[in-house]
């Protein structure tokens, strides 16, 4: 289920721009479009949003609230999937991480006793994360070394980081002995399994991050904003907790429509339908499961029409 809310406000949808035309059959073409992406499933909608609207220009946000730094190369976990899944090289098996992918650095790295061991970079994958941090140590901004790496790819899409400003998100857990510490975010989810209560959510840098150039641009000038199947804490929460990017949102003239990440079953789609609508938010439930590329396209396709059916 996905939906929108006519009033100006976060989950808000307000009239589309007058710039963005419907074709015969009432939907919106040559679309300037936006989205707010995770990893995985932003990327995943992605794919099948551009197969769904191969005219649109299309802006992508990218979390970088992931982002860590291991055996001293920065790794941008969400950018690299978007980038890795639009420009063809994501390995299908995993939904991350490069295809084709050998673990000689890995090994090497665990013979030596090198720390941590519980989160591995593949051989390929080593060589994004090399050019990023020699870029970055050079003086680059995230966004230029981001444009540069998407330059390889040759991607239907812009790929712009959140922030150009350093941002990690921090879990805060109980150790054996009861006592509450912070562990950055890919431990929590990689060596931890997300299986360890969280008592708090701490996004250090986040206060002082500014949004990369192109950014507050992206927002204010589509015609569609799209929240795809993201992790809405973790993914959405913190791109839009960078100062003034949330303001944006609330600002912007085009329908922002969100896809709930969460699928279910009775009472979890349809019939909730009447309970959002009440709430003052145009919503339509669909089939959410993205099996494969038709299958998203169908979704995106329909969040769009949402829009379109709002705008008319």
């Amino acid at each position: 289920m996905f939906g929108v809310d006519p009033r100006q406000h976060i989950e808000a949808l307000v009239l589309a721009r007058e710039c963005a035309q419907l074709d015969a059959c009432g939907r919106l073409i040559g679309m300037r479009l936006t989205v707010l992406a995770g990893g995985i499933g932003g990327a995943t909608f992605l794919r099948g949003l551009v197969q769904a609207r191969p005219d649109a220009e299309i802006t992508v946000i990218g979390n970088t609230a992931d982002d860590i730094t291991l055996f001293g190369l920065r790794v941008c976990p969400d950018l690299d999937t978007v980038m890795y899944t639009l420009g063809g090289g994501i390995s299908a098996e995993r939904g991350w991480g490069r295809d084709d992918e050998g673990w000689l650095v890995k090994e090497e790295l665990a013979a030596y006793g090198v720390q941590p061991t519980w989160f591995g970079l593949g051989d390929r994958d080593v060589a994004t994360h090399l050019v990023r941090t020699q870029m970055l140590d050079a003086g680059y901004p995230l966004s230029a070394v981001t444009e540069a790496l998407c330059d390889r790819w040759k991607l239907p899409v812009r790929l712009i980081p959140m922030s150009d400003d350093r941002v990690e998100t921090h879990v805060v857990i109980s150790d054996d002995e009861g006592a509450r510490k912070a562990v950055h975010f890919q431990e929590y989810w990689v060596r931890l399994h997300a299986e360890v209560p969280a008592h708090e959510i701490v996004v250090v840098g986040q206060d002082k991050a500014q949004p990369a150039p192109g950014v507050l641009d992206a927002i204010a000038e589509c015609d569609v904003l799209l929240l795809p199947p993201s992790n809405p804490v973790v993914s959405v929460g913190t791109i839009l907790g960078v100062p003034g990017i949330l303001d944006a949102v609330r600002k912007t003239a085009a329908p922002v429509v969100g896809v709930s990440p969460i699928i279910g079953e009775g009472t979890t789609d349809s019939e909730q339908v009447p309970q959002v609508e009440a709430a003052g938010i145009a919503a339509r439930a669909v089939p959410l499961w993205m099996t494969d590329v038709d299958t998203t396209a169908a979704i995106a396709s329909e969040a769009l029409d949402l829009a379109a059916a709002v705008r008319r």
